[in-house]
């Protein structure tokens, strides 16, 4: 019976389980978004959402706790230079799981899972990139205002320069 027992124990024993988590999280860290079925995504998003809240607060003690789930230095410091900075203003709910309709081999519900913070199309609060657009003959009449503008300007200094030996040469004649 399982009588208390409030976790999914995936078919496995526990060191398989414990094994496919810190496997399934090194990925998810590493690409961002995996896919799996809604089961295996689940026991994710319970297992990754607390090392994500740990990762937040980049102390030694963090970061070694962090490893003793993950087992991989590759993992753990991708987690605290690019994933923890992004999610550091954001109270939990760090992954999303999207379903993504049945396996064709044996007709598993499967899911895909990401980080919500590195989805640029689901993401409304993302900001966005300041593009311009441009053309060719834009750019090329810019590059020919600022080359006329350029000998104006030396003209414009050479001139008073002229001006100061003129008047340097009539002082040494008096």
């Amino acid at each position: 019976m399982r009588h208390g027992k409030k976790f999914n124990h995936l078919g496995r024993t526990a060191s398989h389980r414990s094994a496919l988590l810190s496997n399934m999280a090194c990925s998810l860290i590493e690409h961002k978004r995996i896919n799996t079925t809604v089961a295996k995504a689940k026991a994710l998003r319970v297992y990754v959402e607390p090392l994500l809240t740990k990762a937040k607060e980049d102390t030694t003690h963090n970061r070694r706790t962090v490893f003793s789930y993950l087992q991989n230095k590759e993992a753990v410091t991708e987690l605290f230079r690019t994933v923890a900075p992004k999610i550091a203003e954001r109270n939990g709910g760090y992954t999303r799981i999207i379903k993504t309709g049945f396996r064709p081999g044996d007709a598993a519900d499967t899911a895909l899972i990401e980080l919500v913070d590195f989805n640029e199309l689901y993401n409304p609060n993302a900001e966005e990139k300041k593009t311009t657009r441009r053309s060719r003959r834009s750019t090329t009449a810019k590059k020919e205002a600022v080359v006329a503008e350029a000998p104006v300007v030396e003209e414009k200094a050479a001139e008073p320069t002229a001006e100061a030996a003129d008047s340097t040469e009539e002082k040494t004649e008096e």
